[in-house]
């Protein structure tokens, strides 16, 4: 696991496009002060080339972190990549929880973790209109 740095931001970008994740890839500089932004922490997993094969990115307030990415590349999954990003996560922020949204395949991941079910939401621009 290593702290997020500009020269990594090729390889986060690879793996939000194979995820159809098209936010982040859409502007890349954006991508890059988000991935930096004061108050974020964001970590990469690399395989022994350097190459990334997973990060994740919360935002966070000292106490509780929102987890707003969280991805593997898929020929690394099943190796504890994921449970490693979110325990560096959880290290790096110093956070005493985490708070986040799923999809439903990725929920049989969250499950296997400590964790309490709540629902939510995800609101946009024009609902607030």
């Amino acid at each position: 696991m290593a702290v997020f740095e500009a020269a990594h931001l090729d390889g986060v970008l690879s793996l939000c496009r194979a995820e159809g994740w098209p936010t982040l890839p859409a502007d890349p500089d954006r991508a890059l002060r988000v991935l930096l932004a004061p108050g974020t922490v964001t970590v990469v997993a690399l395989n022994t080339d350097g190459e990334v094969v997973g990060f994740a990115h919360a935002l966070s307030n000292g106490l509780t972190a929102y987890l707003a990415e969280l991805v593997v590349a898929v020929e690394h999954r099943g190796r504890g990549v994921a449970r490693k990003l979110v325990a560096e996560i959880f290290h790096r922020s110093g956070v005493i929880r985490l708070d986040l949204i799923s999809t439903h395949a990725a929920e049989p991941f969250y499950e296997t973790l400590a964790h309490r079910r709540y629902t939510g939401f995800r609101l946009y621009p024009s609902a607030a209109s």
